[in-house]
């Protein structure tokens, strides 16, 4: 199980109740429309402690971003895997609006692709996004994700664009 995965500038850390109240802000907020979750107290706490709970169920999950030296949450993003998900899953958002246009969403999301490929060893890995999300699809086509109109979504969001992820170079195939 990796805990920790380090970039340049940044750490991400498995999620714990210290980064309760960046995740409330974000998902209570407009920042957070595209989430099922969004302006739901009650469903806000489900999600957030199932972000911890998948860890222990499958030894991986949604990592929190913070900054190298500075452990203040600016989002999350990692393998997502529950059951009733059609394909597993490379998730993000970003909580803080103020690291928008850094490339910092860019720089975890492609640490996070590659660890599902060559640690966990995934052979394929998409993003289910709102159609309406066109941040969220312009940080899956700079991963170099493309749209798969041949792939399910979950059906619990039957309008979900899904974007497959290449395997990085150097993936086990």
């Amino acid at each position: 199980m990796t805990l920790e995965l380090q970039t340049e500038r940044l750490i991400l850390r498995r999620p714990n109740r210290n980064d309760w109240l960046a995740y409330h802000d974000f998902m209570m907020s407009d920042r957070a429309i595209f989430f099922s979750s969004h302006g739901d107290l009650a469903k806000i706490w489900r999600s957030f402690t199932s972000e911890i709970g998948h860890w222990d169920m499958y030894d991986c999950g949604m990592w929190i971003i913070t900054r190298h030296g500075d452990d203040l949450a600016l989002g999350m993003t990692g393998p997502w895997l529950p059951p009733h998900w059609p394909e597993r899953e490379i998730g993000w958002m970003i909580f803080a609006s103020d690291v928008e246009g850094t490339g910092i969403a860019a720089e975890a999301a492609n640490a996070a692709v590659a660890h599902a490929f060559n640690t966990l060893g995934w052979d394929t890995a998409v993003s289910y996004i709102d159609p309406d999300n066109t941040r969220s699809i312009a940080l899956a086509q700079k991963l170099g994700a493309s749209h798969d109109d041949t792939a399910v979504g979950p059906t619990i969001y039957p309008d979900t664009l899904v974007y497959r992820h290449p395997a990085p170079k150097g993936a086990a195939a």
